[in-house]
């Protein structure tokens, strides 16, 4: 059975919106890097891979971020895939900017590129072009070197809480 509906202005008001956006669930990645001798980090639920040559992935920022303009002006940038354990960093990463690494193990290469020590899978990179897109920017990042640590499952973003993966059968 096909089901037609006819889209009205109310179908695009920003919470109707963003209550279903949040029925499609994504993984949460850590972005973060070290700036000016300070730790600078965000999560994002928007990272993607984008293509292997070159090696490309992308997440999404809000044009608002405060996080962005000081993490952008990094030579790279770390990102970790989060593990299904990490709901409570994720929190930390959108909390209190002084206090987003606070406990965490860290490791953060020559280049600056911060990364969580037991996330899933990690990425040095490098901006490879930011594009304008709405009330966001698109940042496309160039890979430089990537491993995998963890064999847990992801942390998964849907409907604003964050979840788990049911094991496959």
């Amino acid at each position: 059975m096909i089901v037609t509906t006819l889209s009205t202005n109310q179908d695009l008001d920003p919470q109707a919106l963003r209550e279903a956006f949040g029925i499609f669930p994504s993984g949460v990645v850590a972005v973060a890097a070290q700036v000016d001798g300070r730790r600078v980090g965000l999560a994002a639920s928007s990272f993607t891979s984008v293509s292997l040559d070159p090696p490309l992935v992308s997440f999404s920022i809000a044009n608002t971020s405060k996080t962005w303009p000081d993490l952008r002006r990094a030579g790279h940038l770390g990102v970790t895939i989060l593990a299904d354990h990490h709901g409570e960093v994720c929190r930390q990463l959108a909390g209190p900017v002084d206090e987003r690494f606070e406990g965490l193990e860290v490791t953060v290469t020559d280049a600056g590129a911060l990364s969580l020590d037991d996330g899933l899978a990690t990425f040095d990179c490098s901006i490879y072009e930011e594009v304008a897109a709405g009330d966001h920017t698109i940042v496309l990042l160039e890979l430089h070197a990537v491993s995998q640590a963890d064999t847990s499952g992801p942390l998964v973003f849907h409907r604003s809480g964050f979840g788990r993966m049911a094991a496959s059968a």
